[in-house]
């Protein structure tokens, strides 16, 4: 009887720890995801105050690009707002797993290292980086 009760004992133990594991994994990626939110809009905003947000989408065919970055067929704001704020706004409202382990601060520090007024672009990007490790 003592075993029985034990190991009922141990099952509930190791299910409230599973939960307790589980519920802070849980809370730590919607905070994460509220912060990517923010970040997003953040990003737009900045594209906004700099003249670069479009209105009109580019064509189909220059969104098809396979290459990194579109960097056949789009600028480098472009890319921005069309496939990555898009794609990461989709994942985000369709609670989908978010990529991770990226990094794309280097290749617009490059793309724009002639435009130094576009500082706080770049940290935004370094810091959505820092975030999706």
């Amino acid at each position: 009887m003592f075993s029985i009760k034990y190991d009922i004992l141990m099952f509930f133990s190791q299910e409230m720890v599973s939960f307790s594991a589980n519920s802070r994994f849980e809370t730590e990626l919607m905070a994460t995801n509220i912060q990517l939110v923010d970040l997003l809009q953040q990003l737009e905003a900045q594209l906004q105050h700099h003249e670069l947000w479009q209105q009109t989408m580019p064509s189909a065919e220059a969104l098809q690009s396979t290459e990194p970055f579109a960097i056949d067929t789009l600028h480098p704001h472009e890319w921005l707002q069309w496939i990555f704020i898009a794609r990461m706004r989709a994942l985000l409202e369709s609670n989908q797993p978010l990529p991770r382990g990226f990094s794309i601060e280097p290749y617009f520090a490059e793309a724009w290292k002639q435009e130094l007024h576009y500082g706080e672009l770049l940290e935004t990007i370094r810091t959505i980086d820092e975030l999706c490790k």
